[in-house]
């Protein structure tokens, strides 16, 4: 079996926080070898993570974060996978897997793959025990490239038409949907007149709307944030 990859690890806010705690990598050594049972991490290993040059597993990042007094999101850039929402919220396998009812192996592949095959009631428990915002939750359950499909349909014909499949990847109200998906024509459109006005004709119009669809799914999420927050 493919051994998971190490989670997404803030190595400037490990730096900070045991800065602030007036501890020294070897305190924090110490500590994880004799409150977490990590016979081996040394005062150099640590400063390693914290200059970026290694990171933690998961059981050592566990381990970092209550040396340090903080959660193990804490110590995560912005999560990206399934198992590094799973850690930065600090729920262990077994609880996601009984929360959305499926055996752990079967979870832990999951995880491991990056593939998300829940039902529909699953993946609305998954969002529920990991607290996933509505972009994550697109991500970490795979209907990001389906996403990115509709979107670029959407914006390159009749915006109209995609309402509900757009919906149905990604539950947002029809109102703020429809707003964002006529915006986005809109842009798009006017990427590629606006290229042609300044003289650079077809080919240049072609690369600015295709510069436009390659953020298409960024751009979804920026103009959902504008009309909802």
């Amino acid at each position: 079996m493919r051994q998971p990859s190490a989670p997404l690890f803030n190595a400037p806010a490990a730096r900070r926080l045991r800065a602030a705690l007036g501890m020294g990598p070897e305190h924090v050594a110490y500590g994880m070898r004799a409150s977490y049972g990590l016979p081996y991490v040394t005062p150099d290993l640590v400063i390693a993570w914290e200059r970026g040059a290694a990171a933690p597993s998961s059981p050592e990042l566990t381990a970092l974060a209550g040396v340090l007094w903080c959660s193990p999101g804490e110590l995560l850039g912005r999560p990206g996978t399934l198992r590094e929402h799973r850690i930065a919220r600090g729920v262990a396998p077994e609880d996601v897997a009984r929360a959305v009812g499926v055996d752990l192996p079967g979870y832990l592949r999951m995880e491991e793959s990056g593939q998300w095959k829940g039902n529909e009631r699953q993946s609305a428990a998954l969002a529920q025990v990991l607290d996933l915002a509505l972009p994550d939750f697109v991500a970490v359950t795979g209907r990001e490239a389906k996403l990115a499909e509709l979107l670029h349909s959407a914006v390159t014909t009749r915006w109209q038409a995609y309402v509900r499949p757009v919906m149905r990847v990604a539950p947002l109200d029809r109102g703020v949907l429809e707003e964002v998906l006529q915006e986005l024509a809109q842009d798009y459109q006017g990427h590629m007149a606006a290229t042609l006005s300044w003289g650079g004709g077809s080919r240049g119009a072609s690369e600015s709307g295709r510069e436009f669809l390659d953020r298409i799914v960024e751009n979804f999420w920026r103009a959902v944030q504008d009309r909802t927050s």
